[in-house]
């Protein structure tokens, strides 16, 4: 992956960790980075495991989207484990 690619994937993550701390809480940089690109990776395997397609024309935004509910998963699953 090139820089570009690389730099496009951490804002999407910090974006989406960011909204998904509007909806459950929390805060912190690196947490929104962290939360985001690991719910980058759990909502696409949600969305494709379920057949569930957004609908967004705009694929950076569809992305921006199936992460940040993939990080609300996430921090909700932390949040019950823990």
């Amino acid at each position: 992956m090139e820089m570009r690619g690389i730099l496009v994937t951490i804002a999407i993550g910090l974006v989406a960790g960011w909204l998904a701390s509007l909806v459950v809480g929390g805060g912190g940089l690196v947490r929104y980075v962290v939360t985001g690109l690991i719910g980058a990776f759990v909502g696409s395997y949600l969305f494709r495991a379920l057949g569930i397609s957004l609908g967004i024309a705009n694929p950076l935004l569809s992305q921006i989207v199936t992460a940040t509910i993939g990080a609300i998963v996430v921090v909700l699953v932390a949040r019950v484990i823990a």
